[in-house]
């Protein structure tokens, strides 16, 4: 196992596949997810030094996942990457940081050239 661990939950398939491609091309070892519960599950066995979820899911809400984090003292990086509102985002982002999350927004759609940035 790596020392940089990668947890993907984002409920578009594809959008998970190309963050993982540029991920295991920057040393990222990387699971990939598309529902909450994968995530949870994967998260407490993967033990991931990062994070990116989707803020928008269809089985949870982003904010209600970065509270469960919380709950976990999570120590992992998390990226909230997201096509709605970006208030919503920045949102997670300041409740998460409060908490002593280390949090970045990335919007949807991205550049390679960002992903590449915020996961380095």
């Amino acid at each position: 196992m790596t020392n940089r661990r990668l947890l993907i939950v984002d409920d578009l398939p594809a959008l998970g596949e190309v963050v993982s491609r540029v991920a295991e091309n920057l040393g990222y070892e990387v699971r990939v997810t598309t529902h909450a519960n994968d995530f949870k599950r994967d998260f407490e066995s993967f033990d991931p030094t990062m994070v990116v979820l989707d803020i928008v899911m269809p089985d949870i809400d982003g904010i209600e996942l970065i509270g469960w984090l919380i709950e976990r003292d999570c120590t992992a990086r998390v990226l909230v990457a997201s096509a709605f509102n970006p208030n919503y985002a920045r949102m997670a982002e300041t409740l998460g940081s409060a908490k002593g999350l280390e949090i970045s927004v990335i919007e949807k759609p991205f550049r390679i050239a960002e992903l590449r940035t915020a996961l380095a």
